[in-house]
């Protein structure tokens, strides 16, 4: 019986994936194998021996230690694309809420409470104040071309404006899902240079924080628009209110907002709901449920973060999953010790990412003696062994 504890409030649907007779589903557990997390920061906690995975149900992982997770042996699963529409609708939202200056036209009609009968003249007197421009015709520069930049870039096509995408590291996958009519920017200058407005559709990490900054303003148009459905961070806060004060940015909108954000001019502050829809909040909770079952019932890793994606089929026997620091003659040593203790290898699969490697060894034994696990830990590199049967 595995135990997984719910860090969150994880979708209902999604946790009916994991059967009863395999899975005990509880927000409490001294030592479970397996964690669902949502919003939860992790980074203080202390992780028992037996957790062996975690899944975030949704795309960042910034809540969760993954070096420290990595060194333990811990498998750190995210869910690319389950919430991508969800995150794709707002971010078209924001264009058109940064186009429009709706928001501060639904304030204002707010103060006009109280007239009475003066209310419609003085709306119509008003909402000159307010007037805006079409995206139809604009520019959209989209950074960043995963699941999310994709549906952005062929959204905003649809809607008539002229799209220019920039990825280096665009996979295959979401290249074949791109409208043909999206043109691939060869650099960053001339993108921003074209650019009506920008989206950011880019992780969070230690090249991307403070990518938006003073010397990228400086390569974008008077008054472009600035939208941030990716992550906080992304945008060096100081620079983006001496672009805004400057003129070169009309209006910012994000859905990180902090406490410096929320003080200025021209920012529309969305508090965090792009994930915020009944929909992505199940999609993402079967794809975390179906990650962690793959991984406990088969060894297979599919979306982890910190190792390398490893699926093969089973052959009936005992399945050994190993995790070893990548380094040479790893799988010598490993093959040599399972013959020497009498099992031959049915079918393996190596694979490696960074400094971790990760083995998916079956046997042509129905069940394997369960101290093997231990004398397969004894080679020195190994992090992490698992017999499942």
């Amino acid at each position: 019986m595995f135990k997984i504890q719910t860090l969150n409030k994880i979708d209902p649907i999604g946790l009916k994936g994991f059967p009863l007779d395999q899975y005990e589903i509880a927000s409490e557990f001294s030592n479970p194998d397996g964690v669902i997390v949502r919003s939860m920061k992790m980074h203080d906690m202390e992780f028992g021996s037996g957790l062996k995975a975690i899944a975030r149900a949704g795309a960042g992982v910034n809540n969760i230690p993954i070096e420290k997770c990595t060194n333990q042996g811990i498998v750190v699963f995210n869910t690319p694309g389950a919430n991508a529409h969800a995150v794709k609708e707002l971010t078209i939202a924001g264009l058109l809420l940064a186009s429009r200056d709706i928001a501060a036209s639904i304030e204002w009609g707010k103060t006009l409470i109280g007239k009475g009968d003066e209310v419609p003249a003085l709306i119509e007197a008003g909402k000159k104040n307010f007037a805006g421009q079409e995206i139809r015709g604009k520019t959209l520069a989209v950074i960043g071309l995963g699941a999310i930049g994709v549906l952005v870039a062929n959204a905003a096509q649809a809607l008539g404006m002229n799209v220019l995408g920039y990825d280096p590291f665009i996979s295959v996958k979401h290249a074949w899902k791109l409208s043909r009519n999206v043109k691939h920017a060869e650099g960053m200058e001339s993108l921003l240079a074209n650019a009506d407005y920008v989206t950011l559709q880019v992780p969070l990490n230690n090249d991307t924080k403070g990518f938006i900054n003073k010397d990228k303003f400086k390569m974008m148009k008077d008054g472009v628009r600035l939208l941030n459905f990716a992550r906080g961070g992304l945008v060096n806060n100081t620079d983006l209110e001496d672009a805004i004060a400057s003129g070169k940015v009309a209006r910012y909108v994000t859905d990180f907002p902090d406490e410096e954000t929320l003080k200025m001019d021209k920012v529309i502050s969305i508090p965090h709901l792009g994930a915020s829809t009944a929909e992505s909040e199940t999609n993402c909770a079967i794809m975390a449920v179906d990650q962690i079952r793959e991984f406990m019932e088969n060894g297979n890793i599919v979306n982890s973060v910190n190792f390398p994606a490893a699926e093969m089929e089973r052959n009936g026997g005992a399945r050994i999953v190993i995790a070893n620091k990548n380094v040479p003659n790893m799988v010598s040593q490993i093959s040599t010790l399972l013959a020497s203790e009498g099992y031959n290898i049915a079918n393996m699969l190596n694979r490696n990412k960074a400094e971790i490697a990760y083995n998916i060894i079956d046997v042509d034994r129905k069940h394997a003696d369960p101290i093997l696990a231990d004398k397969i830990a004894a080679i020195n590199g190994v992090i992490m062994v698992r017999i499942i049967e």
